[in-house]
């Protein structure tokens, strides 16, 4: 609803359908962090959700119009990047997402990184032309920044996934107001190499690193290309993640922001740092220091009575 419609409260009511949607499969294990974190969504998601309407308003009030492509009024083009920014977990408002990714299992962590993010960024798409592009460099360099910075310091694997989420989002929101189709490219391309990484960690159930450290042994096919997987999404050259990455830096220095793309481009080295740790734990033979959990080759095989 909210990707094909033009009008703003269609486009409104597709976000909160959106959000009662998830809400459910975050709290499917009854578990309190599940449940907080459920709540957590809730909170945040229905805040946006309530700017986004507030913003739509203002700008009808202004030029008498719900089209969404008319979003002239500077008021509402502001209001209307902070509740986006909510919504997607953009710097400052990305305290809620790696507390619920964490609350949640990984396949539902994956929906919350990837389709749930496809809305909000269809809306910053539509309306690329009337937003305030020195907010969205500056949100976008602190995403950069503090995806890389805080996912340094993680062992939860949801968490880590969660901050280069963050950082990802960065890149897509720095070039949204000057080529919103690498945006939407970056976008696919994440969502593409995310997936991957998403269902090797269901597959192995590896929540955490040392899990991931003896997970080699059951699949060592799949954990080999979850290292490649995970260098991709670092954007490392002869990888499909490098491809969006070029082509911004390149945008960028054509829009002569060449400070900008220097500055993204030497954060994303955080991020490579935290991607090369997993990508090492994902294939290293075996774990520098003795685990406190069993082992996973430890099978006990049921007893058959003689």
């Amino acid at each position: 609803i909210t990707i094909s419609c033009n009008h703003w409260v269609l486009a409104w009511t597709g976000l909160e359908i959106n959000t009662l949607a998830v809400l459910p499969l975050i709290s499917k294990s009854h578990h309190p962090r599940a449940i907080e974190a459920a709540t957590k969504y809730f909170l945040v998601q229905a805040a946006a959700s309530t700017l986004v309407l507030f913003s739509s308003m203002t700008n009808a009030w202004h030029i008498g119009q719900w089209d969404i492509t008319q979003l002239t009024s500077p008021t509402s083009s502001l209001i209307l990047t902070t509740a986006l920014a909510m919504k997607l977990g953009l710097v400052p408002f990305h305290f809620w997402f790696p507390e619920v990714l964490q609350g949640s299992s990984l396949p539902v962590g994956l929906l919350l990184s990837t389709a749930m993010k496809f809305p909000p960024i269809t809306l910053l798409y539509m309306t690329s032309s009337s937003l305030n592009p020195t907010l969205l460099v500056t949100m976008a360099l602190l995403s950069a920044a503090l995806g890389g910075w805080m996912g340094l310091n993680q062992t939860q694997t949801r968490k880590i996934l969660a901050f280069s989420s963050i950082s990802h989002l960065g890149w897509m929101a720095i070039i949204i107001s000057y080529n919103p189709k690498l945006t939407l490219l970056n976008f696919y391309l994440y969502a593409l190499m995310t997936a991957a990484v998403f269902l090797t960690l269901n597959s192995t159930k590896a929540l955490n690193l040392s899990t991931l450290m003896t997970s080699w042994t059951k699949t060592p096919a799949l954990n080999a290309m979850l290292m490649l997987t995970l260098l991709s999404l670092a954007g490392l050259p002869p990888l499909t993640g490098f491809l969006p990455k070029w082509l911004i830096i390149q945008e960028l220095t054509k829009q002569e922001m060449a400070p900008a793309a220097t500055i993204i481009s030497l954060l994303s080295l955080l991020g490579l740092f935290f991607y090369l740790r997993l990508a090492y734990c994902a294939t290293i033979t075996l774990p520098p220091h003795t685990t406190n959990h069993m082992k996973q080759w430890h099978i006990n095989k049921p007893t058959s009575p003689m």
